[in-house]
């Protein structure tokens, strides 16, 4: 075992005197040492819950023969540092929790790791790490939230976001307002649409590293409890035989979790996750993976924000295992489980077929999320057209252009901008932003305005996966790069055509290259981390990783 290094032999005298100072007994010496990467915290809804299915999963350890050892692992709240500076330091929080996840691991030479752990980030950053250390590891996902209910209808937290816009045109009374913010959020988990939390969860378990039913089962219920005590057992197993994480992941795996993502309607935030994930584990995913595998897999979930269904609602009808039985070609893969995918499959049953649809009936006839190219994104931009109005698929508007979020926000509620506008917010991506922040405000405020079908939002810059509407992110090369994002002006006419996977400037060659001789990027002035991370991080179309 790779414990024995810290406790076996003569020279390990004093290891084992300081194990033993934390309870660690003699015959705990002869068992496997499992790592617990614990994100619990208590100011994120996702991860207030997490320190009791930690002592379930160190309950299964125990029973199973393992000694569990328990560590902390940081996390952010996207939806607390949107809109503000903060969420500068969401996706570079990603590397961090990468990087000390291996930096615990590897330094007390645990023989497995049960990541636990929701949200945004964190779930992403403990996948990279998963692959990066290649140690037996299952993932425990904490589970989502249950949707707040008023006036008969499901709230949830984008339903506050949106309703700023509503009270700032007139649609709705700040009492209403108050009302959603009491009710939208009624308690610990990951927030209860399709958003990245949830998406990447459910990432997690298509690509076989979570048992079956833990994207879907939530936070406050049971079953969560139940999966997080096997996990705790299971992770033992894993050890015993030696089955790591590449021994389950290939880059199969990532195509059938690509194939789910489309069929779910996933977050944007997939592609540059699991772009990076992949790349930790040496397999190469590009764009056009993503565009491919959507081009040949129906949309079959009318999953929140761009459809009715809660992820309440797609636990009810069977969970993941459930829509992988609808998704054909998937391939048949081992799990951390010891089930594979057609063994799962097998025993699954859809539940609520207006919920999970059979690919003969679905909701698009491709996938979730499309990749667009054109002169305003030669190295791509990233649309989650599941969740664009059919009246929106093209469209040809004129450029609004600002630099900064804030300032977008200002002009949208501001009434200033009118349909027919594209808002287009540059200098927010990898480098620029720095951390490519999410732009769920002015994405809300354009929803709650009424805009969401006449008005276009592009940035090189993310979205929450609580966005809907013709909103398109990730636009490469950025503008602090000399990408042509940064050379637009307002006025300009931006023609977006999703189905022909196009997004172009209509700018003659020549007016394109004298702007160029004459651009200066906007540069920031930065210290600390986000200096590191700035003068390191590569594009978003490569994941945005580290090097």
């Amino acid at each position: 075992m790779r414990s024995d290094k810290v406790k076996k032999g003569m020279e390990r005298t004093p290891h084992r005197a300081l194990l033993k100072s934390v309870g660690v007994t003699d015959s705990d010496m002869d068992k496997p040492f499992i790592g617990i990467a614990n994100a619990w915290n208590d100011i994120v809804p996702g991860h207030k819950h997490l320190r009791a299915l930690a002592e379930k999963v160190r309950e299964g350890i125990r029973e199973a023969g393992g000694v569990p050892f328990e560590f902390g692992v940081i996390g952010i709240c996207d939806g607390i540092a949107m809109g503000h500076e903060g969420m500068s330091y969401s996706l570079p929080s990603r590397e961090i929790i990468a990087d000390s996840i291996e930096v615990m691991a590897q330094a007390h030479r645990f023989d497995g790791i049960v990541m636990l752990g929701t949200c945004d980030k964190i779930v992403p950053g403990m996948l990279m790490a998963t692959l990066r250390m290649n140690i037996p590891t299952i993932v425990v996902t904490g589970g989502p939230m249950l949707p707040g209910r008023l006036d008969g209808k499901d709230l949830t937290l984008i339903s506050s976001f949106e309703a700023i816009g509503s009270v700032r045109a007139g649609r709705m009374t700040p009492e209403e307002l108050k009302e959603i913010e009491d009710l939208c959020c009624p308690g610990c988990g990951s927030c209860q649409g399709l958003y990245t939390a949830n998406t990447m969860a459910c990432m997690t378990e298509a690509l076989g590293l979570s048992l079956p039913d833990c994207a879907t089962a939530h936070a406050v219920s049971g079953k969560k409890d139940r999966i997080a005590r096997e996990s705790g057992r299971r992770i033992v197993q894993l050890v015993k035989e030696d089955i790591k994480p590449l021994d389950v992941v290939s880059r199969e795996s990532f195509e059938n979790a690509i194939k789910v993502d489309m069929s779910i309607g996933g977050s944007t935030n997939t592609v540059l996750h699991l772009t990076a994930i992949a790349a930790e584990g040496g397999i190469e995913l590009k764009l056009d993976d993503f565009d491919r595998i959507s081009s040949e897999t129906p949309h079959i979930c009318h999953m929140s924000p761009g459809g009715p269904y809660t992820m309440k609602d797609l636990d009810e009808a069977g969970g993941i295992p459930a829509v992988m039985s609808q998704i054909a070609g998937l391939k048949d893969l081992p799990t951390v489980s010891g089930k594979t995918i057609k063994a799962i499959v097998k025993d699954a049953r859809v539940e609520r077929p207006e919920v999970i649809h059979a690919q003969a009936d679905p909701v698009h006839k491709t996938g979730g999320i499309s990749i667009l190219y054109g002169s305003l994104a030669p190295e791509g931009a990233v649309v989650k057209s599941g969740a664009v109005s059919d009246k929106m698929l093209k469209f040809s508007g004129r450029a609004r252009v600002f630099d900064t979020e804030d300032d977008a926000i200002k002009a949208i509620l501001g009434k200033e901008i009118q349909p027919g506008d594209v808002v287009v917010i540059r200098y927010v991506g990898p480098r620029g932003g720095p951390g490519m922040p999410e732009m769920l405000s002015p994405t809300s405020a354009i929803a709650g305005m009424g805009l969401s079908e006449s008005v276009a939002l592009i940035t090189d810059g993310r979205f929450s996966g609580g966005t809907r509407g013709p909103c398109i992110g990730h636009v490469s090369p950025e503008a602090v790069d000399g990408g042509p994002i940064g050379m637009l002006k307002d006025g300009d006419r931006i023609e977006i055509d999703i189905p022909a996977k196009r997004i172009d400037v209509i700018l003659t060659e020549g007016e394109m290259s004298a702007r160029k001789k004459t651009f200066k990027p906007r540069q920031k002035q930065l210290k600390g981390y986000l200096a590191r991370y700035a003068k390191n991080v590569t594009s978003a179309s490569t994941g945005g990783l580290i090097r």
